[in-house]
């Protein structure tokens, strides 16, 4: 997989233009369906693909996880990705990819990759909601292949709550204490697992919240907001006072939707806060290039919770 062996500037540049690159790979052919579906893989989020190494099995270790490997003196998790998509299969894994975001290193044991393929974020869809339960509710988003099979983008949020702890554990929300003042934050992420933390983040604000499922949902949704402000004759910062938005989304990534909002004037003085797993320098400085306010990594509540306080503590002096 020498194509991935690619600087982060220039994948972070096609981020940066609604445009992405997605490892295609299998998890062998389904025993109840006889099928060998294909899934992708953003491969931002992909360190490398390695032949599969030997596993060191311990007990105690959640569903799916199946021990660890050694990785140039690291030890990390190794995920049976299968068995998280509850798919049967006689196959034998011979590839091991590993990712790398949210600071988190894993390593997701598949039966085989395919290719790499260059696609805009536009092409690739909310998947009809069968299909988004299916495979334990991995299935993020979905996209279409020119010889006509569906492929299936994997939430890799979903698979590091699960496999490290980071859903929903109350004592991450511990000592986040409300605002004095009422505040209306709109969001936008397609994983459940981030809309789930996010909104109880904002609840242990006290703030009122619009979530969105990707970034043309939440520009639809801020469309219909500043038609009724403009009816109101009231200014659009005083209907919402944050924006909170993922980068990588179907339809429309973070970094187009905050473009277009810091385009808008009716949107002015609304801070944007990008909120990912993907928290590489290169990522926060086309963040900024774009016109995000603050920028701060996903699966932290504590960090989260300080960087919308002083976003909407500046918005009250605005």
């Amino acid at each position: 997989m020498s194509s991935m062996m690619k600087s982060i500037d220039e994948r972070t540049s096609l981020a940066g233009a609604n445009r992405l690159e997605i490892l295609l790979f299998s998890l062998g052919k389904d025993k109840h369906t006889g099928r060998e579906e294909v899934f992708g893989l953003n491969v931002f989020k992909i360190r490398e693909v390695i032949a599969m190494p030997p596993i060191t099995h311990a007990p105690d270790m959640p569903p799916g996880v199946e021990g660890m490997v050694s990785l140039r003196g690291s030890m990390i998790p190794i995920i049976n990705l299968a068995k998280f998509c509850d798919i049967e299969t006689d196959s034998k894994p011979a590839n091991l990819i590993v990712t790398e975001y949210n600071r988190s290193t894993h390593g997701l044991m598949v039966s085989s990759v395919e290719q790499i393929m260059r696609m805009e974020w536009s092409d690739i869809k909310v998947p009809p909601q069968m299909m988004a339960h299916r495979h334990g509710g991995l299935v993020t988003a979905v996209t279409e292949l020119a010889d006509k099979r569906i492929v299936m983008i994997i939430d890799v949020e979903k698979v590091l709550a699960e496999t490290e702890g980071m859903g929903e554990d109350p004592t991450l929300f511990a000592g986040i204490d409300a605002l004095e003042e009422p505040a209306t934050v709109l969001f936008a992420d397609d994983s459940v697992v981030a809309r789930k933390q996010i909104a109880a983040t904002l609840d242990h604000l006290g703030v009122r919240h619009i979530g969105t499922k990707n970034g043309e949902d939440a520009w639809k949704k801020l469309q219909e907001l500043a038609e009724r402000a403009d009816a109101s004759h009231i200014p659009m910062y005083e209907m919402i006072n944050a924006i909170l938005t993922d980068v990588e989304m179907p339809g429309m990534d973070g970094y187009v939707l905050t473009r277009k909002i810091k385009a808008d004037k009716r949107f002015a003085g609304i801070p944007v806060i990008m909120h990912s797993s993907l928290s590489s320098d290169s990522n926060i400085s086309i963040g900024t290039q774009v016109g995000a306010d603050a920028y701060v990594p996903k699966f932290d509540p504590q960090e989260l919770s300080k960087v919308l306080k002083t976003a909407l503590k500046k918005d009250k002096k605005n």
